[in-house]
């Protein structure tokens, strides 16, 4: 099966399903929001005095580190807030399924637990939340809060990305490539990618920088279940690329980045954030991805010299001492630390409905959790940040990964328009 015809074959079944999710869903009440304690009104997802969270992870799929990680992070927030009170009188729990990033499991999922929560602090996988975007959108309204970043996100007043969108952040990446590792114009750089949202609009981050710097982008289309990059790299060496982008997951990125390194392809290699785990410098790629690859990231990263940083490092080693310390742990806990904000401003506005949640997280324009980047929540057609910080594995440092360029957008990301 070609991969446009499984891509339309996967759309046509995640469409029916939408249908027969869209005829299961209660219908919403008005009439349902009470005024809770001390005159403040709830609603869907608040029983008694706790706050219903929904979490949507992939714990046994592509991005298994990743989810894990995001999700022992956001149970950390929930405990520590819960200790300190939790918000406006009320505990926050957590509601978790594991979608293993199967389209299926993910829409279920949502249909299972979207009547039950105030919303979602995690929602792994672009293509997943953007098949549930015309529910959110239309009669659910509760927040979502992705770990996803593609730019056809963009635009919903509940589901809202944080930190720069995949385009974004390729521009950003490409914009190191020119200033730090000599590509110029004339130049043909490779783009190995995901079919899908994600793949397809870092794509259009890459096709944007490349047309504005006089480059030519190969591309190279994978889908998320081929492990071997052996082929990529042999195309895109013949084709004689100066450097290489990759959107797509952990494993990819080190099989291209070992075989590139065997085959004495030596090229600068930069990826998207979601295409890296510490936990690949144990393994044989380890070397090569430590000399050649970099990560451009929404983020500081975990080891960072931050105070917040610090503690956060400290406290998930107290509560999670086996675990791997890597940047799944800051989306996660960035993600929780918004929705606990949200949450925090709704109260003040004594309307913690599905609604005024929403309306809440609208008057955030400058949130800062420690992690080098504020985020802006004020208008939902752009994401939270155009800035990017360019990491590169080392295991020499906590978390896996260094900074080698500070929090920036690239003159051409802020020009941008994503999705545009």
């Amino acid at each position: 099966m070609s991969s446009t015809h499984a891509a339309r074959v996967a759309a046509g079944a995640l469409a029916a399903l939408l249908v027969l999710a869209g005829c299961s869903s209660k219908a919403k009440d008005d009439d349902a929001d009470k005024a809770g304690a001390g005159g403040v009104k709830t609603g869907d997802g608040i029983s008694g005095k706790t706050i219903n969270l929904g979490v949507l992870t992939d714990m046994t799929g592509v991005y298994a580190t990743l989810g894990k990680s995001v999700t022992q992070a956001q149970q950390l927030y929930v405990k520590q807030t819960n200790a300190a009170g939790g918000i406006c009188g009320y505990q926050l729990a957590l509601t978790i399924r594991d979608h293993g990033y199967d389209p299926q499991k993910a829409v279920s999922g949502y249909t299972e637990l979207e009547p039950k929560v105030l919303g979602f602090a995690q929602f792994i996988g672009s293509p997943f939340v953007a098949a549930v975007k015309q529910r959110v959108d239309g009669q659910d309204k509760g927040l979502v809060l992705p770990q996803a970043w593609a730019a056809s996100l963009l635009g919903s007043p509940y589901i809202r990305v944080i930190g720069s969108t995949y385009d974004i952040e390729t521009i950003n990446a490409i914009d190191f490539l020119i200033k730090e590792k000599g590509i110029k114009k004339g130049d043909k750089i490779g783009h190995v990618y995901f079919e899908g949202d994600y793949g397809e609009n870092a794509l259009a981050g890459s096709k944007h920088m490349a047309q504005e710097s006089g480059l030519t982008v190969v591309e190279q289309k994978i889908k998320p279940t081929d492990n071997d990059m052996t082929a990529q790299v042999a195309a895109l060496k013949q084709a004689g690329v100066k450097a290489v982008v990759i959107s797509a997951g952990p494993r990819q990125a080190a099989s291209f980045v070992g075989v590139a390194a065997a085959g004495k392809f030596n090229v600068p290699i930069i990826g998207n954030n979601s295409a890296f785990a510490p936990q690949l410098l144990a393994t044989q790629a380890g070397p090569a991805l430590m000399n050649n690859y970099y990560v451009s990231s929404p983020s500081l990263p975990i080891g960072a010299h931050t105070p917040e940083a610090k503690k956060l490092v400290a406290d998930y080693q107290k509560a999670y001492p086996n675990d791997a310390l890597d940047n799944g742990i800051v989306a996660g806990w960035t993600a929780a630390s918004v929705f606990g904000e949200a949450l925090k401003k709704a109260c003040e506005s004594k309307d913690l409905t599905r609604e005024g949640v929403d309306k809440a997280l609208l008057t955030l324009d400058s949130f800062d959790n420690g992690f080098g980047i504020p985020q802006n929540f004020t208008d939902p057609k752009s994401p939270s940040s155009k800035q990017s910080v360019i990491l590169q594995p080392d295991k020499s440092v906590m978390g896996g990964m260094k900074v080698v360029r500070e929090a920036e957008a690239a003159q051409v990301a802020q020009a941008y328009t994503p999705g545009a």
